[in-house]
């Protein structure tokens, strides 16, 4: 069996990719404003989050808007901000990368349950992000130009829990 090339043309398009998605995930933190995340206007990640009610794609996902997220709104605008500020930046920086890239897949698969069905979306873009976010977990690509790269070689001469974690996640 034929194994994958992984020469420096393969490392650099990985690093590219995974650089490109983290620097989406921040980009996207943009229009997520707070303090009610456009609520009173009804526009921003409020509109966004509506349209699981109003085009639903899974039944139990919009109920969960409508009756857990809606009622505390704020709080999850302010979740959701961290998290993909988060997201964004491990991932620019390629640290503990597979843990990013899930936590990516998650949010990739909240994002497509609340508009996949919203007219005028390009369906093609949720999956495309489900896409890239599975090739940076498959393929670990902060171990490439990443910090995950400069600081697997102490993890793994390191003895615990918390460096057995961080290779995992890594």
């Amino acid at each position: 069996m034929n194994q994958i090339e992984t020469g420096r043309p393969t490392r650099v398009v990985l690093a590219a990719v995974r650089i490109a998605v983290g620097l989406m995930w921040l980009q996207n933190v943009n229009w997520k404003r707070p303090p009610d995340f456009g609520q009173a206007a009804d526009n921003g990640l409020y509109q966004y989050t509506a349209d699981a009610v109003k085009h639903p794609v899974l039944g139990a996902f919009s109920w969960l808007v409508e009756n857990v997220i809606f009622p505390s709104f704020a709080l999850f605008g302010w979740g959701v901000l961290i998290a993909e500020f988060c997201l964004g930046a491990f991932l620019l920086v390629g640290f503990l990368t597979r843990f990013w890239a899930a936590i990516g897949i998650l949010q990739t698969l909240a994002i497509t349950l609340s508009v996949l069905n919203t007219p005028g979306e390009w369906q093609w873009s949720y999956y495309l992000m489900f896409v890239a976010q599975f090739v940076i977990l498959a393929t670990a690509a902060g171990r490439i130009a990443g910090v995950d790269g400069l600081l697997r070689p102490r993890w793994s001469l390191t003895r615990g829990r918390p460096a057995r974690i961080a290779m995992t996640l890594s």
